[in-house]
């Protein structure tokens, strides 16, 4: 199957629909989830075109990790977690919805499950959680 370049986090990238930034480097993009299944629940993806990780470059994959990594720690600092929940679909069959290349990084606390999906957050609570993790990673190293 080929990529789509009009999927939803293509037109996130080109900027013609708006996103809640987190976390920009040369090759990853980080932005709030606005159905999320966690307080603090947001996605990483790849800045070039990948459906997924089965269509993925060595390359693709290794900046999107080491971009999870740098957010498990935030989110886990700025919501006081005990734990993160890392997912990443591949297909519809395996789950995927939007067809570029994307990882749910979740914050997790002990005994609290995660909510179902599909249920819009207020704006105002995305964007105060995006500045506790803003915060949490202008204090990493």
């Amino acid at each position: 199957m080929s990529y789509d370049n009009d999927n939803i986090f293509a037109k996130i990238l080109r900027g013609e629909i708006p996103s809640e930034k987190l976390y920009e480097d040369d090759e990853t993009y980080v932005f709030m989830d606005i159905m999320p299944r966690a307080d603090g629940h947001c996605l990483v993806i790849p800045k070039t075109p990948c459906r997924n990780m089965l269509d993925a470059s060595d390359a693709q994959l290794a900046a999107c990790l080491k971009t999870v990594r740098r957010m498990g720690h935030a989110v886990m600092a700025a919501f006081d977690a005990g734990g993160v929940t890392i997912q990443q679909f591949n297909e519809a069959v395996g789950g995927q919805e939007v067809f570029h290349l994307h990882y749910h990084v979740l914050p997790r606390h002990e005994g609290v499950k995660m909510r179902p999906p599909g249920k819009m957050e207020d704006m105002a609570v995305l964007k105060e959680n995006a500045a506790k993790i803003r915060a949490a990673l202008a204090g990493m190293a």
